[in-house]
């Protein structure tokens, strides 16, 4: 069993930079992929970006290529997604997930997190 939890979320001004956190319980922390999704209001949730279980590999949606950044701290059971340039559209509750074996982008993973809301606005 894994549980995670957000942090890091909060009002930023277009342009602004964020960085979201997911602490994870459990030792197997190393031994999950993890990514991150999203979902506005009246949207369907939508994957951001995933990260192997070493950090070796990544993955993102096309929408966030370049600005944001994902990345695990595995000696302290937590990933992270590191937010710069946001836009208006990037405003959205985020939640990490996990999943053992390989990172995937559609949202077959096996434990969520209860989110962290991001508001861009000026």
């Amino acid at each position: 069993q894994v549980q995670l939890v957000e942090s890091g979320g909060g009002l930023v001004q277009p342009g602004g930079s964020l960085r979201s956190s997911c602490a994870a319980s459990g030792r197997t922390f190393g031994s999950y992929a993890m990514a991150w999704f999203r979902q506005a209001p009246g949207k369907e949730r939508e994957f951001v970006a995933a990260i192997s279980w070493s950090g070796a590999n990544t993955y993102y949606a096309d929408a966030v290529k370049g600005r944001f950044t994902i990345s695990r701290d595995n000696a302290k059971n937590t990933v992270y997604l590191q937010q710069n340039s946001l836009k208006p559209e990037d405003a959205a509750g985020y939640y990490c997930a996990a999943r053992r074996g390989v990172p995937l982008t559609g949202d077959q993973y096996d434990y969520w997190g209860q989110g962290t809301q991001v508001t861009v606005s000026s």
